[in-house]
């Protein structure tokens, strides 16, 4: 008989609190003991895996040492035919945890198409609660969560970039819709000067940043006012932290 996959949710990163005190606010105790039992994982990153079981192990002790847990990485990067590799030891009747670099897996992250496979084997699949910041920028956006639509990231060529918010603006003034994205760090200054740049006056723009951490913040205000503040120097405090952007066209 197969084993169970756990789609298991990672911190959305971490603070200078005690492991206790980062788990206890994002992590269910119940994950936390179902986590330090499981011997096989599936991770984006297997280093960042690493850390996370160090954090379970300091609250929860593992099953095994962490050397003996087995590791496989599951990336942008993984080719369709490993897929089934990857799944050998459930089928074989060995539970088993995905787990994302950071929120839950499976949602903006290559373990969708182990997901899809395991359903295909009649593997049992089982997410888990925990963080997911688009949901929770979403929550904290005061946007429509009625209707909304992740889109990943946007080209980094600035004409097309302002091109496609210019689309999706007009889908989320016509549909009312939430559009959600996120960018690489390292690019979050430039990309909100795209937004409060294409983006119509009226349109309210979000920057939810380091949610679930104690530097978290999130604020929304119209296009103008975003352009006004950027003009200005204001700029969030966001440099190479964790964000996530939305627009609702009024």
């Amino acid at each position: 008989m197969p084993g169970t996959l756990y789609l298991i949710p990672n911190t959305l990163g971490l603070s200078d609190a005690t492991p206790a005190q980062q788990l206890a606010a994002v992590i269910p105790a119940e994950v936390q003991t179902l986590t330090a039992g499981l011997a096989y994982f599936i991770a984006e990153n297997a280093k960042t895996t690493r850390a996370f079981l160090k954090l379970v192990d300091a609250v929860q002790p593992l099953a095994r040492p962490l050397q003996e847990i087995q590791i496989a990485e599951l990336n942008v990067n993984t080719a369709s035919a490993a897929l089934p590799a990857l799944l050998a030891p459930i089928l074989a009747g060995q539970d088993a945890g995905l787990i994302s670099e950071a929120g839950v897996p499976a949602v903006a992250d290559p373990g969708a198409n182990l997901v899809r496979l395991a359903h295909a084997h009649n593997i049992q699949v089982r997410p888990l609660v925990g963080p997911s910041s688009l949901l929770l920028a979403v929550m904290g956006s005061g946007l429509n969560g009625q209707s909304f639509a992740f889109n990943g990231y946007l080209p980094t060529d600035a004409e097309q970039r302002s091109k496609r918010i210019k689309a999706l603006e007009l889908r989320s003034r016509q549909d009312q819709q939430t559009q959600l994205f996120i960018e690489t760090p390292y690019r979050n200054g430039a990309f909100l000067e795209a937004l409060a740049n294409s983006c119509q006056a009226g349109t309210l723009i979000c920057v939810a940043t380091d949610l679930t951490l104690p530097s978290e913040t999130i604020r929304t205000q119209t296009a103008a006012k975003w352009k006004s503040a950027l003009a200005a120097g204001k700029h969030p405090d966001f440099h190479k932290k964790p964000t996530v952007f939305l627009f609702l066209a009024q």
